[in-house]
């Protein structure tokens, strides 16, 4: 059974920095384009990032870019999140999802369009 787990979550407060990674069990998602997304209190959750199985394309959501960066490390299975300056509009569940190598695009921003999903890690961003 395959197993996303997320970690590197906490409480920071304006303008710091966190990394969240993201390990599988039961397999390597080497082949498995990966995603983040993030849900806020009262919110739907949303797309943040997302990098391609060879890790050689990213893409952010608008609110994210420049600040946040996704990267992927094949040989070792996890896929990072870091983010820098962070904002209390940052505040929310971060999730890691994969995409299954069979789907055709190398990338997506649809929650849909993501096979499996991590339980989520919080992140709280004071002010």
């Amino acid at each position: 059974q395959v197993q996303l787990v997320e970690s590197g979550g906490g409480l920071v407060q304006a303008g710091d920095s966190l990394r969240l990674s993201c390990a599988a069990s039961g397999r390597t998602f080497s082949s498995y384009a990966m995603g983040w997304f993030r849900q806020a209190p009262g919110k739907e959750r949303e797309f943040v990032a997302a990098i391609t199985r060879s890790g050689d394309n990213t893409f952010y959501a608008d609110a994210v870019k420049g600040r946040f960066t996704i990267s992927r490390d094949s040989a070792k299975n996890p896929v990072y999140l870091q983010m820098n300056s962070l904002k209390v509009a940052d505040t929310a569940v971060y999730y890691c999802a994969g995409r299954s190598p069979v789907r055709r695009d190398s990338w997506s921003k649809f929650i849909s369009e993501y096979d499996y999903w991590g339980q989520g890690t919080q992140v709280t961003v004071s002010s």
